[in-house]
């Protein structure tokens, strides 16, 4: 988990996450370069789109977050924008947690670290 971690702070990619307390939990972290859903996705894509080659969408892994995912990476990826899945998918296939704002609490409550090969 803390290679995950160290990789996602030294990313040079937008990371778009749903809400403040999503962004605030992965400051906390020390992570930076974080935007919030916060204007219609067509206008959130748009700017998106001018200004950056590649993004991390860390939405909740929830239904809606699933929803929300997969509607900014259909329209993000049209726009010539990558979509960079593996942060993601590793917290998908690793962790339990539900939605990004548990992140700090879920890696002080871990007691024994994921192995670099996971990620």
């Amino acid at each position: 988990m803390h290679l995950w971690l160290e990789s996602l702070k030294s990313s040079d990619k937008l990371i778009i996450v749903e809400g403040n307390k999503d962004r605030n939990s992965l400051e906390s972290l020390g992570i930076k370069n974080i935007i919030t859903i916060n204007k219609p996705i067509f206008r959130l894509v748009e700017e998106i789109s001018v200004n950056n080659k590649g993004v991390i969408i860390l939405t909740d892994l929830d239904k809606h977050g699933k929803k929300l995912y997969n509607i900014l990476r259909h329209n993000l990826q049209r726009t010539g924008v990558k979509v960079d899945n593996k942060f993601r998918e590793f917290l998908y296939n690793n962790t339990k947690l539900s939605n990004i704002e548990g992140l700090v609490k879920y890696m002080k409550n871990r007691e024994e670290p994921l192995f670099i090969e996971d990620f």
